[in-house]
């Protein structure tokens, strides 16, 4: 079969080749700038690869910043039925085997301490971020929060308002978000992880987004995790994303994949460069390496 550049794969020592990864048996996809853009839909040929990957014996998850319920309408128009890897890694849930409205099963969850959430509620002030906080399937946010009806009208039923975040006494949280402006988090990531060595792990996840979560939490781990549950080796395992919180998952398996708009570093570490979102990059990898070619281009 002729080596598409658009999804080649680069071995070891750089070099492109066509067949260097083996049998893809667990394929796992980051959410947004991956599966859907800004529009948040989820395309045609995306949706079709996705099935005959689950068809042909594949086993499919997601892995998101997001919460697991707010990734399981994805998960339905997917089909898929492996467990959601949300809050970054911070929670694991299985997806409910019917649509009442219950939540699946929580098989892993690994939250900030309260204190820690405190301090870096503090740090994110001084640093002129509006930050907030996430608990499984809640976000909680101050009552003055500029963003808080944007977040309403997208999570309508899983936000609470608190008077102040800063002043936390509730049970401990998966992860603290904080927002500014573009590429903000960016400028300030290096001192938010030395001064929360050891207690957190800071980490940017969208241009506008820096988030903190437990010491050892990562999309990364929670794929392993994933792929232990599974008995799937890491090195039959892809990962698809498109941010710097997918960098530890895209190089822990062993087909990582880059969108193409992603960071330099993310880049740099995958073994595979995805076509655009817009060009249905997803869907042409999946085809490309998890089905063989089979669907029609």
């Amino acid at each position: 079969m002729p080596v598409d550049p658009a999804v080649a794969v680069r071995g070891d020592n750089g070099a492109v080749t066509p067949d260097s990864s083996p049998a893809v048996r667990l394929l796992v996809l980051d959410i947004d700038g991956t599966l859907i853009g800004t529009d948040g839909i989820l395309r045609p040929r995306t949706i079709a690869a996705v099935h005959a990957a689950i068809a042909a014996g594949v086993r499919v998850a997601l892995a998101t910043g997001r919460m697991p319920s707010s990734a399981l309408p994805v998960a339905r128009r997917l089909g898929i039925r492996e467990p959601i890897i949300g809050l970054q890694g911070a929670a694991i849930r299985e997806v409910p085997a019917d649509e009442t409205g219950r939540r699946g099963r929580l098989l892993f969850h690994r939250p900030l301490d309260v204190a820690t959430t405190r301090d870096a509620v503090a740090w994110c002030r001084e640093a002129g971020l509006v930050p907030h906080l996430g608990r499984l399937e809640t976000m909680y946010f101050d009552r003055s929060d500029r963003h808080l009806d944007a977040w309403s009208r997208w999570l309508p039923t899983t936000v609470h308002i608190v008077a102040d975040v800063g002043a936390w006494a509730g049970p401990p949280v998966s992860k603290v978000i904080a927002i500014g402006a573009p590429g903000q988090a960016a400028t300030v990531i290096e001192a938010a992880s030395a001064n929360f060595d050891g207690r957190a792990r800071p980490m940017v996840s969208h241009p506008e987004f820096l988030e903190f979560v437990a010491p050892g939490v990562s999309k990364g781990r929670a794929v392993r995790w994933l792929a232990r549950r599974a008995r799937i080796p890491l090195a039959a395992t892809m990962a698809i994303g498109d941010q710097l919180n997918d960098l530890e998952m895209i190089t822990a398996v062993g087909l990582g994949v880059a969108m193409p708009d992603g960071p330099a570093e993310l880049l740099a570490a995958a073994r595979l460069v995805a076509p655009p979102l817009a060009e249905d990059g997803v869907a042409a990898v999946i085809e490309r390496y998890a089905l063989g070619g089979r669907l029609a281009r």
